[in-house]
């Protein structure tokens, strides 16, 4: 069974930094691939960063110099680090492993990490 447990959100104020942490169970990210995604209250869910299986991170444009999306394959853990945050990056954050997919849709996702922005 796959599972994705996110950790590391919390209240930060205009600025601050938080990092994020993603353990998978069933899967290993370093095979089926890394991705954090986001969803903003009333939002659909958005994707935030990815991993490729060679190591190579894309952003998505609203986050990019913000944000670092890391991996340990050794602990089959995701990290995003996350400065100079913004109000509009309250979201919950959830991570998961793109080659996981069926039909173009994932089959497992976490309970996500509240991240708020607020002053």
């Amino acid at each position: 069974q796959v599972q994705f447990v996110e950790s590391g959100g919390g209240l930060v104020q205009p600025g601050g930094s938080l990092r994020l942490s993603c353990v998978a169970s069933g899967i290993t990210f370093s095979v089926y691939g890394s991705a954090w995604y986001r969803q903003a209250p009333g939002k659909q869910r958005e994707w935030v960063a990815g991993i490729e299986l060679g190591g190579n991170t894309h952003y998505a444009d609203s986050v990019k110099g913000r944000f670092t999306a890391s991996r340990d394959n050794a602990k089959n853990t995701l990290f995003l680090q996350m400065n100079s945050l913004k109000p509009e990056d309250t979201a919950v954050y959830y991570c998961n492993a793109p080659l996981t997919k069926k039909n173009g849709q994932y089959a497992y996702w976490g309970q996500g990490t509240q991240v708020t922005v607020s002053s």
